[in-house]
């Protein structure tokens, strides 16, 4: 009992077990995979965290329990799946800097979910937003009631935005003020 407590398998410890081509290959297509699921059916959330960051923090944490796990048996597997993954979590990032049709897949624009005062209830409900959320969020950021809005919009990020409406006296009552 004594000795397996101080033994070391150095042979399974280091040496690959499967393939790494293909190690790169499945953390390639999980990714990806993964990454089209979350961005088109699972669609935004309210959070200040992206949806890359929550994707490659679950998978890097998969990827890792199972390296420590021994389920693939040695550590060169557990970390060329990570670095797979880290991999394509820059190179997505990298070309939505490039490019605008990847900016547009990776990050998605603002939705509008008010305008001039009025709450668009269709976006609302495409986000699964109600009311009673988007005024707690209003109210969060000081707004008292959403007539004060002029525009807010569910941002890439999955916050929401908002911007009030000016409070511009009217022409007559500015002269009436520069006449007393």
């Amino acid at each position: 009992m004594p000795q397996a407590l101080f033994t070391i398998d150095w042979h399974e410890l280091f040496v690959p077990t499967h393939s790494i081509a293909e190690m790169i290959l499945r953390g390639t297509l999980m990714y990806l995979g993964l990454f089209v699921i979350f961005r088109f059916m699972i669609g935004r959330q309210s959070s200040a965290i992206g949806l890359t960051d929550i994707l490659v923090i679950v998978i890097i944490a998969d990827a890792a329990q199972n390296a420590f796990s021994r389920e693939y048996k040695s550590i060169p597997e557990g970390m060329t799946l990570v670095l797979t993954i880290v991999f394509w979590d820059f190179v997505l990032d990298w070309l939505a800097y490039r490019f605008r049709f990847f900016a547009w897949l990776v990050k998605p624009s603002p939705l509008p979910l008010i305008r001039d005062g009025k709450m668009l209830r269709r976006n609302m409900r495409q986000e699964l937003i109600s009311a009673d959320e988007l005024r707690s969020q209003a109210r969060q950021q000081g707004i008292a009631t959403i007539d004060d809005v002029q525009t807010a919009c569910l941002e890439g990020n999955g916050e929401i935005s908002f911007i009030k409406k000016s409070k511009t006296p009217s022409k007559g009552k500015r002269r009436r003020s520069e006449v007393v």
